[in-house]
C-alpha cells in the first residue's frame, strides 16, 4: 500500500491533488492561473476564456497551465468586525415625523367651488323642464288623465276613471332597501337579489290609491353620503339624481364643507354643511357634478390618515378609546340615510 502520509495537498486552484514535496517538479502540476468568474448564468476561469453553465462541469475544467505543485494554504480574508465604540461609522436612520399643521378656524369663509357639470346631466335637466313646461298641473280627480299610474310604491293599478271599480291599492309604506346584494321593503322585509323579483313583489298593504303626487311647498330631501379616502385625497360621493346644477353649490373652507343641492321636481333640497375631520387645500380641490352623484375630491393639506370624515365626532370622542365605535355609528347613520335617498319613479 502506497503510504500518504508525508503527501501534502496542491492548493493551486484546479489541481487539488496530494504530492510528494521530494519529487514536485516543474510541469507536475497542472492549474488554472487566473481567478474564477460567474456572470449571466456562465461559470468559468479567466486565464482560459473557457465557461460553461453546469457547475459540475466548470469544477471538471482540466487546467491551462503547468507548474510546480503548492503546498501553502492561502491566507483566509479577514472579515471586517465594526466597532461600536466608533459612532461614525454607524449610521443611524429615524424615519421623519409628519408635521402636524395648526388647525384653522372653523369661521374662516366658505369659497364656492365652481363645479364640472356633465353634458348628459345638462341634457337631462333640459328634458325635465320641458315635461314641467308642457304638463298641466293636476288637483282634482276630474283632471286625473285615464291611465294614470298609482304613486304608491309596488302599486300597479292604473286608473280608470271617476266613479269606475278601480281596484284597493296594495302598496309598500315602508322603503327600499338595498343592502349586500339584497333588495327588500323595510315594511314586509322579504329579500330577494333579483331586482326584478324586488320589483313584482305584491304591497303588504292595502289603502288609497296615491294619483297625484304631491307637491312640496321647499321641503328637505336626504340623499345617501359615502366617502373614502386615499393617500393624498378624500373623495365624498352624494347620490343624487335631477338635481338643477345651475342653482346647487359646493362651498369650501380649510376645515368646512357645505353642500346644497335643489331637485326642481319636487321642489326639495338637500343641505349638508360639516366641520371636517382634516385639513384640507381648498385650491386644488374640485367638484364633479354627474347624472347619478356629485362628487368632491377635497385634498388633504398634509399626508395622514382620516380617522373620520367629521371633526364634531372626534371632539366628541376626545378622551376616549371609542372611536371604532363612533366610526361604527357613522357607518349605520349613512346607511339610513342611503335607503330614503332611493326613488324608484323612474323604474
Amino acid at each position: 500500500m502506497c503510504d500518504d502520509t508525508n503527501l501534502l495537498l496542491c492548493y493551486n486552484r484546479g489541481c487539488a491533488v496530494k504530492f510528494d514535496q521530494i519529487n514536485n517538479l516543474e510541469d507536475s502540476c497542472v492549474y488554472h492561473p487566473g481567478d474564477p468568474f460567474f456572470h449571466d448564468a456562465y461559470k468559468g476561469w479567466s486565464c482560459c476564456k473557457k465557461k460553461c453553465t453546469d457547475f459540475t462541469e466548470f469544477l471538471n475544467i482540466k487546467g491551462c497551465t503547468k507548474g510546480y505543485h503548492n503546498g501553502k494554504k492561502p491566507k483566509e480574508p479577514e472579515k471586517y468586525v465594526p466597532d461600536k465604540n466608533i459612532k461614525d461609522d454607524i449610521i443611524e436612520y429615524h424615519a421623519p415625523k409628519p408635521v402636524s399643521l395648526p388647525r384653522p378656524s372653523a369661521s374662516l369663509p366658505l369659497e364656492n367651488i365652481k363645479p364640472t357639470i356633465s353634458s348628459t346631466l345638462i341634457q337631462q335637466m333640459a328634458s325635465t323642464t320641458i315635461s314641467n313646461t308642457n304638463g298641466k298641473e293636476t288637483n282634482s280627480l276630474t283632471d286625473i288623465a285615464i291611465g294614470t299610474m298609482c304613486k304608491n310604491n309596488g302599486c300597479k293599478q292604473a286608473y280608470e276613471g271617476a266613479g269606475e271599480g278601480n281596484l284597493s291599492c296594495n302598496h309598500h309604506p315602508g322603503i327600499p332597501i338595498f343592502h349586500e346584494g339584497m333588495k327588500y321593503w323595510s315594511c314586509c322585509n322579504k329579500k330577494t337579489s333579483d331586482f326584478n323579483a324586488f320589483l313584482e313583489q305584491v304591497g303588504c298593504s292595502q289603502g288609497d290609491h296615491c294619483w297625484i303626487k304631491e307637491t312640496k311647498t321647499q321641503g328637505h330631501t336626504n340623499c345617501r353620503l359615502d366617502w373614502h379616502q386615499t393617500g393624498p385625497w378624500v373623495v365624498i360621493s352624494i347620490f343624487a339624481k335631477k338635481y338643477d346644477p345651475n342653482i346647487s353649490f359646493v362651498k369650501l373652507s380649510p376645515v368646512k364643507l357645505s353642500v346644497e343641492l335643489y331637485f326642481p321636481s319636487d321642489n326639495s333640497v338637500f343641505s349638508k354643511t360639516m366641520e371636517l375631520y382634516g385639513i384640507i387645500d381648498v385650491s386644488t380641490s374640485c367638484v364633479s357634478m354627474l347624472p347619478t352623484k356629485v362628487e368632491i375630491k377635497l385634498k388633504k393639506a398634509e399626508p395622514v390618515s382620516w380617522g373620520m370624515l367629521e371633526y364634531r365626532n372626534y371632539k366628541s370622542l376626545n378622551g376616549t378609546n371609542q372611536s371604532t365605535k363612533s366610526e361604527t355609528n357613522v357607518k349605520n347613520e349613512t346607511s339610513n340615510n342611503s335607503v330614503e335617498s332611493v326613488d324608484l319613479g323612474d323604474l
